[in-house]
């Protein structure tokens, strides 16, 4: 049976606003940023319990548990999060944070641009998992945690998770990667440009601007 995530239910956090903005991968500053992340379990006093779960490309920042018992679904990790679960939330504090990019609350091409009060749509930069990285460690250091007992995601998740053991592992003591890799492979990179030439050629795609368009995708 799923456990209900009664007291951590979504939280929101800015970062990167002012003259402080995050400089990306491509050498281009941005922000502000908005990151939704949720949490489970408790943060012991040492903070050294916490657990940072990174999501796949699909995922979001609802690894486990019901916002309610109505729900239909629970989170998209829930058989591994909860009481006496693998991530034990009877000892671990865990976290997991929409990605930077994301379309599940974190800052992404349909959030608005304060600059023109639109949404980004295809102006939103281009970003790197070294990014979303990046994002992440700025949330990990605002809940005054120093270092992580763990790190832990599959597939993009997982390529996360080498890339914060290869930027921060002063703040890590373990990784768990799964399903993942260091770089893409051709064919892995056809695939992608078979997704995004389908998105491209609906009719509605209007170059990216389709937001708040009748026929939106």
């Amino acid at each position: 049976m799923s456990f209900t995530n009664e007291l951590n239910l979504k939280q929101g956090v800015f970062f990167f606003a002012e003259k402080d903005k995050l400089k990306l991968q491509s050498g281009r500053e941005f922000g502000p940023i908005s990151v939704t992340y949720e949490t489970y379990g408790e943060l012991n006093t040492d903070k050294c319990n916490a657990i940072l779960i990174l999501h796949a490309l699909s995922g979001d920042a609802h690894v486990a548990g019901k916002y309610n018992e109505d729900d239909k679904k629970t989170g998209w990790w829930d058989v591994m999060v909860g009481p006496g679960k693998p991530f034990d939330t009877n000892k671990y504090f865990i976290i997991c944070s929409n990605v930077l990019g994301g379309c599940s609350g974190t800052t992404g091409p349909s959030s608005i641009d304060p600059s023109t009060k639109k949404p980004y749509g295809m102006t939103f930069p281009f970003i790197t998992i070294e990014d979303m990285v990046n994002v992440q460690h700025a949330l990990v250091k605002s809940l005054g945690i120093e270092c992580l007992y763990s790190i832990s995601g599959g597939s993009m998740g997982g390529m996360q998770a080498l890339k914060w053991a290869q930027m921060y592992p002063e703040m890590i003591q373990s990784v768990i990667a799964i399903a993942t890799t260091t770089k893409l492979s051709p064919q892995a990179i056809a695939f992608n440009e078979v997704g995004r030439q389908a998105i491209i050629s609906d009719p509605s795609w209007n170059k990216g601007d389709y937001y708040g368009k009748k026929d939106s995708p």
